[in-house]
Protein backbone atom coordinates (compact mmCIF):
# COMPACT_ATOMS: atom_id res chain seq x y z
CA UNK A 1 0.00 0.00 0.00
CA UNK A 2 0.98 3.76 -0.85
CA UNK A 3 -0.53 6.66 1.40
CA UNK A 4 0.63 10.16 0.29
CA UNK A 5 -0.16 13.12 2.56
CA UNK A 6 -0.42 16.27 0.92
CA UNK A 7 -0.24 19.84 2.92
CA UNK A 8 -1.23 22.71 1.58
CA UNK A 9 -1.58 25.87 2.59
CA UNK A 10 -4.56 28.22 1.43
CA UNK A 11 -4.34 31.73 1.43
CA UNK A 12 -7.24 32.56 4.19
CA UNK A 13 -9.29 35.00 1.71
CA UNK A 14 -9.45 31.59 -0.27
CA UNK A 15 -9.81 29.24 2.10
CA UNK A 16 -13.59 28.35 1.40
CA UNK A 17 -13.12 27.77 -2.85
CA UNK A 18 -9.65 25.96 -1.56
CA UNK A 19 -12.10 23.47 0.11
CA UNK A 20 -14.86 23.18 -2.22
CA UNK A 21 -12.13 22.10 -4.42
CA UNK A 22 -10.42 20.14 -2.75
CA UNK A 23 -13.67 18.27 -1.83
CA UNK A 24 -14.62 17.89 -5.59
CA UNK A 25 -11.40 16.27 -6.19
CA UNK A 26 -11.87 13.65 -3.01
CA UNK A 27 -15.01 12.63 -4.24
CA UNK A 28 -13.76 12.36 -7.89
CA UNK A 29 -10.66 10.28 -6.39
CA UNK A 30 -12.40 8.07 -4.26
CA UNK A 31 -13.88 6.20 -7.57
CA UNK A 32 -10.50 5.99 -9.29
CA UNK A 33 -9.38 2.10 -9.45
CA UNK A 34 -6.83 1.21 -6.95
CA UNK A 35 -7.52 4.14 -4.24
CA UNK A 36 -8.33 2.54 -1.15
CA UNK A 37 -8.77 5.82 0.23
CA UNK A 38 -9.19 9.55 -0.36
CA UNK A 39 -9.67 12.19 2.71
CA UNK A 40 -9.18 15.90 3.19
CA UNK A 41 -8.94 17.55 6.83
CA UNK A 42 -8.23 20.60 7.82
CA UNK A 43 -6.00 21.67 10.50
CA UNK A 44 -7.80 22.95 13.78
CA UNK A 45 -4.49 24.66 14.65
CA UNK A 46 -3.87 26.23 11.22
CA UNK A 47 -7.14 26.59 9.46
CA UNK A 48 -5.05 28.04 6.39
CA UNK A 49 -3.36 24.53 5.75
CA UNK A 50 -5.39 21.54 4.44
CA UNK A 51 -4.49 18.27 4.75
CA UNK A 52 -4.89 15.60 1.81
CA UNK A 53 -4.22 11.63 3.48
CA UNK A 54 -4.44 9.25 0.02
CA UNK A 55 -4.28 5.41 -0.11
CA UNK A 56 -3.37 3.79 -3.09
CA UNK A 57 -3.21 0.00 -3.84
CA UNK A 58 -0.04 0.21 -5.65
CA UNK A 59 2.33 2.45 -7.74
CA UNK A 60 0.01 2.29 -11.35
CA UNK A 61 -3.02 3.81 -8.66
CA UNK A 62 -0.99 6.59 -8.10
CA UNK A 63 -0.01 7.08 -11.52
CA UNK A 64 -3.47 6.91 -12.96
CA UNK A 65 -4.20 9.22 -10.10
CA UNK A 66 -1.59 12.16 -10.54
CA UNK A 67 -2.14 11.75 -14.51
CA UNK A 68 -6.50 12.39 -14.38
CA UNK A 69 -8.23 15.02 -15.67
CA UNK A 70 -9.85 16.22 -12.51
CA UNK A 71 -6.28 16.18 -10.99
CA UNK A 72 -5.00 17.93 -13.21
CA UNK A 73 -7.70 20.33 -13.42
CA UNK A 74 -7.58 20.74 -9.50
CA UNK A 75 -3.91 21.41 -9.67
CA UNK A 76 -4.54 24.38 -12.39
CA UNK A 77 -7.56 25.57 -10.30
CA UNK A 78 -6.03 25.51 -6.61
CA UNK A 79 -3.06 27.60 -7.79
CA UNK A 80 -4.51 31.17 -7.24
CA UNK A 81 -6.09 29.48 -3.61
CA UNK A 82 -2.49 29.06 -2.37
CA UNK A 83 -0.81 30.99 0.28
CA UNK A 84 2.84 28.60 0.28
CA UNK A 85 4.24 25.78 -2.00
CA UNK A 86 2.36 22.68 -1.38
CA UNK A 87 4.57 19.78 0.25
CA UNK A 88 3.19 15.67 -0.64
CA UNK A 89 4.95 12.76 0.94
CA UNK A 90 4.99 9.25 0.29
CA UNK A 91 4.86 6.33 2.97
CA UNK A 92 5.60 2.68 1.27
CA UNK A 93 3.83 0.45 3.74
CA UNK A 94 4.29 -2.88 4.05
CA UNK A 95 1.59 -3.90 6.68
CA UNK A 96 -1.39 -2.31 7.93
CA UNK A 97 -2.80 -3.16 11.75
CA UNK A 98 -5.40 -1.83 13.64
CA UNK A 99 -4.38 -1.25 17.30
CA UNK A 100 -7.66 0.33 18.91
Amino acid sequence: MIVMHAELPVAPDSREEALERVEELAVESRAEDGVIDYRVTTDIEDTDTIRVIEQYEDDDAVETHMSSDHFEAFQAAIASCLAGEPELYRFDVDSKTQVM
